[in-house]
């Protein structure tokens, strides 16, 4: 089914732009896209951000898995190293801190008029952007192969011969951490 749509350059265009603004609209929805959330979040004061980001977990993880089993897609692992996986996340940290916003939920605060979104968010990640393009010859050489782990998942390290055995009891953790965090107020 989907093997159509990844010859159709047009129409993929269309979708990720279409999603894309479900997406923010969502965001948005949730209420994620405002500062103050973020704020009270790093804060540990309000856990909106994490109830949704867990939510999403859930929802791909088990969305993509059904899709696989379906014959919809067929997934590609792609290796990984520590030079690819901590630097990305400090940075995202420190923006995430210093602006209150991550990329996502920036651009929705954009559209509802956050000039600080825009300014420092917007900006920020097409700079970014184009510092990684432009240092990424060198990275390629010398930071990303650092410490490689290989293209392996928690599946494969569980050694589960059928992943719903990993998928069901992580959905299932999740959506009782979800609970408690209703129970508790937070």
């Amino acid at each position: 089914m989907l093997k159509t749509l990844h010859n159709r350059t047009r129409i993929q265009y269309f979708l990720g732009l279409a999603i894309g603004f479900f997406f923010g609209f969502l965001l948005q929805k949730g209420g994620v896209c405002h500062y103050d959330i973020i704020m009270q979040q790093l804060l540990l004061q309000d856990f909106t951000v994490v109830k949704i980001i867990s939510t999403a977990i859930i929802t791909g993880m088990v969305g993509v898995y059904a899709m696989r089993d379906a014959g919809w897609v067929c997934l590609h692992k792609k290796s990984g190293s520590l030079g690819a996986t901590i630097p990305g996340p400090l940075i995202f940290g420190i923006g995430f801190a210093i602006l209150g916003y991550c990329p996502g939920t920036s651009v929705g605060a954009v559209g509802h008029g956050a000039l600080d979104a825009l300014i420092g968010g917007v900006i920020g990640i097409m700079a970014g952007a184009g510092l990684y393009a432009a240092l990424y010859p060198r990275l390629k050489e010398r930071v990303l192969p650092f410490g490689s782990f290989g293209d392996k998942t928690l599946i494969d390290l569980v050694q589960a011969r059928n992943p719903w055995f990993v998928i069901i009891p992580v959905a299932v953790f999740i959506a009782v951490f979800l609970g408690v965090l209703e129970i508790v107020g937070l």
